[in-house]
């Protein structure tokens, strides 16, 4: 199957084409772990697990990596808040992202790399592009050279001469240029690296990209993905070193998701609506939330509403009740859970999937068929084969898309409420029937 995604360098929807035969090489920007992760950071988490489950889905071998940011003045300025070094800060929120990551149900990456552990990857790429003439030391700091770089603004088609125009011009910059950006920063506050420049600590935009070369050799990619903001100047800086350093953009296809808002309002910290992702999960349970993102195309802005998520929660109970009542109806009937899937609608599904991760068009096949499920069930002769497949068919979409439902299993004693209940239905005892029904809903079986 031809999976189809929306490339940002050349804005275009493309076929994608793998480096590797049957081999997908992905990076998705992580957190810089300075705090508990705002909502938005969930997206990314999200839309590029359901990808990497497609992927696997169709058989490739999926190498997933997101890297944690655990260099940085936020973290510093943090440390000194809570009394503790940088590394217990990052040590403590990258656990408080862990469990996010985990409670919105997102597979743990192949890779997860942490800046000071790249270190002295960071500082020999530096000193290549100081070597190659790309980059300039001045009083220990390091900068790239912008100048060098033809079509600099690529990703975010934007002119460099515009660029320029339109920068803040820097009092006594050390900078050639406005646009030039530092890859290394002489410091006597906060953690320290030894360097041929100076004591001190890398620019962010350096470690994305040497993280990609120290895990897939020559830092070449498929898919490069992480947020809309992300796309200036972070990742056209990535790219510019890769250029300077490897000879090429990184990746083949870069994926941007759109941002969430809160009631149409962007979260800001200014206005006090920032809303953390473990918040938002503690509230509304993980497959809440993972089915809210889900319902908006990635690349689409998400506006967040209580209306929103109290109308998911709705959803997903039907969801839950028809996957229940396909699962008792099969054990009641001495069947197995195991079998065959509907190929037509897993067919649909994956092509919505496939159609630049289309996931509202997939759960609208995932609709279509708990509705086929429900009308199944209200037959009074039940094709027992029909219901399985529907169950399996079902299973399969919910471990696609990364919604954790569980199907109902019966023990002795539900099993004997549900012969007594069907047997005083039979023999028309309403009241004993009415009783019966009534403990199997408090047991959540009907």
């Amino acid at each position: 199957m031809e999976v189809k995604l929306y490339n940002s360098l050349t804005n275009q929807i493309e076929v994608f084409k793998p480096i590797c035969k049957n081999e997908v090489t992905c990076y998705v920007c992580g957190p810089t772990v300075y705090n508990y992760v705002h909502f938005g950071n969930m997206r990314p988490v999200v839309v590029f697990d359901v990808l990497r489950r497609l992927f696997t889905y169709l058989g490739y071998k999926v190498t997933f990596i997101s890297n944690f940011t655990d260099i940085d003045d936020k973290i510093i300025a943090e440390a000194k808040k809570e009394g503790l070094s940088e590394k217990e800060i990052a040590d403590k929120y990258i656990e408080a992202f862990e469990e996010d990551r985990i409670a919105i149900h997102s597979l743990k990456p192949t890779y997860q790399p942490r800046v000071v552990e790249t270190m002295d990857k960071i500082i020999a790429f530096i000193d290549k592009m100081v070597k190659n003439d790309y980059a300039y030391v001045v009083d220990g700091d390091v900068y790239f050279r912008v100048t060098k770089i033809d079509d600099y603004g690529s990703l975010s088609n934007m002119k460099k001469e515009d660029l320029i125009a339109g920068a803040r011009i820097e009092e006594n910059s050390k900078k050639e240029s406005p646009l030039d950006f530092a890859l290394w920063k002489k410091t006597s506050e906060g953690i320290q690296f030894d360097s041929p420049w100076s004591k001190g600590r890398p620019g962010w935009h350096s470690e994305c990209v040497v993280m990609i070369n120290s895990i897939i050799p020559g830092g070449h990619i498929d898919i490069h993905g992480g947020g809309f903001d992300l796309k200036f100047p972070h990742h056209e800086n990535e790219i510019a070193q890769s250029i300077a350093v490897n000879g090429h953009k990184i990746a083949n296809i870069w994926m941007h998701n759109g941002f969430i808002n809160i009631d149409n309002v962007k979260m800001s910290k200014s206005l006090g609506n920032v809303k953390q992702a473990k918040q938002m999960l503690n509230l509304y349970g993980g497959n809440v939330v993972r089915f809210i993102i889900l319902n908006t195309h990635y690349r689409t802005p998400l506006n967040f509403t209580d209306e929103l998520a109290t109308n998911a929660r709705k959803e997903l109970e039907k969801i839950q009740q028809c996957y229940n009542k396909l699962a008792i109806s099969l054990q009641l009937a001495s069947k197995n859970l195991d079998g065959e899937v509907n190929k037509e609608s897993i067919q649909t599904f994956l092509e919505s999937l496939a159609d630049d991760l289309n996931t509202p068009n997939a759960i609208t096949e995932l609709y279509r068929m708990v509705k086929e499920g429900n009308i199944e069930l209200r037959n009074k002769e039940k094709n027992y084969d029909k219901i399985n497949e529907i169950f399996n068919t079902l299973k399969e979409m919910f471990d696609l898309l990364g919604l954790e439902f569980y199907p109902t299993i019966l023990d002795d004693q539900a099993r004997e409420l549900f012969e007594l209940y069907e047997k005083a239905r039979l023999d028309k005892d309403f009241q004993k029937s009415d009783e019966y029904r009534k403990a199997l809903m408090e047991r959540g079986l009907m």
